[in-house]
């Protein structure tokens, strides 16, 4: 770990959460900061004291306070310093890679992209390597890197199973690590997704969220307690054995019906050509539904209901205050959004409450601001699991 990191490590278990508090809610006041945490004012300032000496946390002035009547004033609320460190994130495709610089608050203030020519673990290090040194000739006080991969991904490091790179037990954090001298977090993309919109978007301050994903493949994250809850299956056919529909379309990628050959891309792009004889774009289909171009209607009206037996499933079972739907799909909610809303109501009693379905217009920098979210939470404030 590079010097630049370690600096804030390692932190007591009192010190992380004052810490992650006033990341995640700050600024706050130091009665309300001792509130949330049940700490006695003693106790709080014990634990406040290391992390101001260390620059991670400062007092700033109290909104809508004039000088005049702050000067003097015993205790000033506490916020994070933001730009003190910045932090590299990654999220890796079938053939780009997209790279974000984020402050320890994961706003975005650099992005730089590259094609992705090769699938060579080393060639793709390499690659980051190379986009690390550019990103950080304008930002320096770079502390770590996380990088989001489609697939299953063990230890935060080792990339066990990735379909869309056809990799196996690749070790990337360690390779990245050694090109960089920077501490690399590596995780499924989802879950680093689901992570920064717990922090610091959709599902901030929620005991229960759900994140699910629509694109390439289906995603899906729960966060109970305000934590994402992890499992051995990341990412290991979630879509594909969920059966939506038994007598559903088949597709090279999918069991027949299933949430993955009803929902992604790739197969609703297979099911309009294989009707039609045409190759359209995902964009194309969807301008064709809308137009009442009967085949991609009608593939499109099926995907819309098989979207809302899906988000009313996961309602009935999770129960969660809200679902963010996310990913390059969610273009389906603007042709579709009515036969989605018809069907979620169709799958939920009648007395049930409304669900909470908030979509994302999002890209790939989103993506890789949620890798960089792993490398705050892991690497800045030691936080193993999250």
């Amino acid at each position: 770990m590079t010097a630049v990191a370690a600096s804030w490590l390692p932190l007591s278990t009192g010190e992380r959460s004052v810490a992650i508090e006033v990341l995640v809610h700050g600024p706050l006041s130091r009665t309300d900061l001792a509130r949330r945490l049940d700490l006695s004012a003693g106790s709080l300032t014990r634990l406040t004291k290391p992390l101001i000496e260390s620059g991670l946390l400062v007092e700033v002035p109290e909104a809508g306070t004039s000088a005049e009547v702050r000067q003097g004033r015993p205790s000033q609320p506490l916020d994070v310093v933001a730009e003190s460190r910045s932090f590299i994130g990654f999220k890796i495709t079938e053939d780009m890679v997209y790279g974000v610089v984020t402050t320890l608050r994961s706003e975005i203030v650099a992005r730089h992209d590259r094609p992705l020519v090769s699938h060579d673990p080393s060639e793709v290090a390499d690659l980051l390597a190379e986009m690390t040194a550019e990103l950080a000739r304008g930002y320096p006080r770079l502390a770590g890197i996380g990088i989001g991969v489609g697939g299953f991904v063990q230890e935060r490091a080792v990339v066990g199973e990735s379909p869309f790179l056809h990799w196996r037990d690749v070790p990337l954090g360690e390779l990245v690590e050694d090109r960089t001298g920077l501490p690399v977090v590596v995780e499924n993309d989802v879950a680093a997704l689901v992570e920064a919109e717990t922090w610091f978007g959709a599902g901030r301050g929620l005991d229960r969220f759900v994140v699910l994903t629509i694109g390439a493949g289906i995603g899906y994250g729960l966060v109970l307690g305000g934590r994402r809850v992890p499992y051995a299956e990341e990412d290991r056919g979630f879509g594909r054995h969920w059966i939506i529909d038994p007598n559903g379309p088949l597709t090279p990628d999918g069991n027949r019906g299933s949430a993955v050959s009803l929902l992604t891309i790739p197969n609703i792009r297979y099911q309009v050509q294989a009707a039609t004889g045409r190759d359209h774009t995902y964009d194309e289909i969807l301008a064709l539904a809308a137009a009442g171009d009967s085949m991609p209607a009608r593939v499109i009206d099926e995907a819309g209901r098989a979207l809302g037996v899906l988000v009313a499933q996961i309602a009935n079972f999770a129960m969660p205050q809200k679902i963010m739907l996310a990913g390059e799909g969610v273009g389906l909610m603007d042709v579709a959004g009515k036969t989605v809303e018809d069907a979620i109501r169709a799958h939920r009693h009648p007395l049930a409450s409304p669900v909470d379905l908030e979509t994302r217009v999002s890209d790939f920098h989103d993506w890789a601001r949620g890798a960089a979210v792993l490398a705050i939470q892991v690497l800045v404030l030691g936080v193993a699991e999250v």
